[in-house]
Parts: C-alpha cells; sequence; structure tokens
C-alpha cells in the first residue's frame, strides 16, 4: 500500500516502469538535479529542451553526466517552451515539466489550440499530493493554483480528475471529503450545499469510483478525534484519502502552510485535464518536490 513518496518510486522500480519527460527550457539546477534523480532511479527518461551551454553548465556545477539526458538546443526561452510541448504534443513525450521559465509562457504553450495539450472544451486544473508526518497516509487535493473559483459543473470533473489521480496511486476506492468551514448543512454557505449536492453523486454513482462525503470542516475529515468528539457519522470522516477545496484560496493556503509550518512534509502536484501531465512546479521548488512531482506523473500516465 502506497502511504508515502518512498513507496512510490518503490512501487516504479518494482514495475519497471519508465516513462519519456520533456523538460521545457529546463536549464535551472533544482529541475535537473531532480530530473537527473528520476533517471538515476529508473522511472524516466529525460529530453531537456533550452540553452546546452546554460544545461551542461548546470550540469558541471553539480556533478551531473549530461550524456544521460537528451538535449534539444534552443536558446530561445519562449522557442523552447513551444517546442517542447509540440514534441509532448506528437507523442516524443509522456510527461511535461516546467523549467526555468515563467508560468503564462508554459501555459500558453499548453493551451494552444494547434499544437497545445489541453483538448477542445477541456478543462484545466491542478492537483497535489502531500505526505505529512502527522497524517497516516497521502493526501490528494485541488485546486489550489489554475480555477479561482470553480462553479459547479468544473466542480464535477474536477472530482473526477481527483479520484482518476489516487486510483493511479492503488487506491482503489479513495474517501473525497468535500471541504467546508462547517460540517453542518448550512444553506448560507456555498461550499456547504455544493459539498452536499458532490457527495450525493458520488453516492448514487454518478461520480465513479469513490466514496464522497460533505460538507466536512477541515478537522473532521483528517482528525479521528474530532470526528468521535463531535459524534459524526461517516465513511470518509477522519480518513480522507482526497480534500476537495471550494476555491483556491482555502487550497492554495492549505498548501503553503504545509510546506511552510510543517516539518517533514512533501509534497507533489501537475496540471491535469490535458492530454499528458504536465508538471507545474515553481521555480522556487525544491529538488525534493520537483521529484515527487515528476513521480506523481509518472503513476498519472501508467494508471
Amino acid at each position: 500500500m502506497i502511504t508515502k513518496f518512498s513507496d512510490v518510486f518503490e512501487t516504479l522500480k518494482a514495475k519497471g516502469i519508465c516513462k519519456r519527460l520533456v523538460g521545457a527550457w529546463a536549464v535551472d539546477s533544482h529541475s535537473i538535479e531532480a530530473i537527473s534523480v528520476a533517471v538515476d532511479k529508473g522511472f524516466i527518461k529525460a529530453t531537456l529542451v533550452g540553452d546546452e551551454a546554460m544545461i551542461k553548465a548546470v550540469c558541471a556545477e553539480h556533478g551531473i553526466d549530461p550524456a544521460k539526458f537528451e538535449i534539444i538546443h534552443n536558446p530561445n526561452e519562449m522557442k523552447a517552451v513551444a517546442q517542447a510541448v509540440q514534441l509532448v504534443h506528437d507523442g516524443q513525450g509522456d510527461v511535461l515539466m516546467k523549467g526555468l521559465c515563467s508560468t503564462d509562457k508554459f501555459l500558453r504553450a499548453i493551451l494552444n489550440k494547434e499544437t497545445g495539450l489541453l483538448p477542445p472544451k477541456g478543462l484545466l486544473s491542478h492537483v497535489g499530493v502531500i505526505e505529512n508526518p502527522n497524517y497516516h497516509k497521502l493526501m490528494f487535493l485541488m485546486d489550489m493554483a489554475v480555477i479561482p473559483a470553480p462553479d459547479f459543473r468544473q466542480k464535477m470533473k474536477m472530482t473526477g480528475f481527483l479520484v482518476d489521480v489516487a486510483h493511479s496511486f492503488g487506491i482503489e476506492k479513495p474517501k473525497v471529503a468535500f471541504i467546508a468551514a462547517s460540517e453542518q448543512m448550512l444553506d448560507t454557505m456555498t461550499a456547504c450545499t455544493e459539498g452536499a449536492m458532490l457527495a450525493k453523486m458520488c453516492e448514487r454513482g454518478q461520480i465513479k469510483g469513490c466514496i464522497g462525503d460533505g460538507p466536512l470542516a477541515l478537522d473532521v475529515a483528517i482528525d479521528r478525534e474530532s470526528v468521535e468528539i463531535k459524534k459524526l457519522k461517516s465513511e470518509v470522516a477522519g480518513d480522507a484519502d482526497c480534500l476537495f477545496f471550494p476555491n483556491i484560496e482555502s487550497a492554495n493556503v492549505f498548501w503553503k502552510t504545509n510546506s511552510k509550518l510543517a516539518t517533514g512534509v512533501k509534497q507533489a502536484g501537475m496540471l491535469v485535464g490535458t492530454t499528458a501531465p504536465c508538471i507545474l512546479a515553481s521555480r522556487a521548488d525544491s529538488v525534493d518536490t520537483k521529484l515527487n512531482s515528476i513521480a506523481e506523473a509518472v503513476m498519472f500516465v501508467n494508471r
């Protein structure tokens, strides 16, 4: 059973899974180091698109053999990003990863109607994974990076994305908590009413492959003692796999609170809704976070 990122690496190794990653303007040390470790672990082969001299300088600085990568020389940042996306679009890569390029350039290439990776009328969203030593398993959550205030139809589709990612980690029937400020049914809070509706859709099989409950406040979603104190009866409460936050502010705050105030936390994140998973790592993200994100994306490709 996968309960931490080290289990993910072991699973990929045991199954002999190896996919092709394409790095878009992958000229920075954190991206190159993370990709290098993933290549060494055997679960990716890597193509780096960017300025060859910059890539080789980083490799020399960190003692990395550049021969382990396919390097496609493109000294123009915007053109390199477009070329990387085109490679994945054309089936020459399974996973796309953002390097040192800005997010707007990365997304612009992904959303290109001719050479991009978002299907017609598709929905682009973001799924994160958190390993927190204070919780007994991985937490899957969305959306902390793309959709500010999803409407109900978007929430339905996003729940499916979240469940699919959990499935790719071997969770057969993930428990989805629709987070609100209270577990009480309060008609004045949209998160409560829509959380209840989404939970009912899970119960009736309209959203497939999961067990859903909502609204659930965060404490009862992940803390069994809070469930007992509040005498709440729920298949999800206290044992949630997936946390569906009602808006980008709540998800983003939870994500960053974990990263900045909780010791020993590990994280990963990727864009979903695209024809191939796209790793939208911050330029400031650690090597560890980028490595975990690569592993998340490869698990998702192999589902």
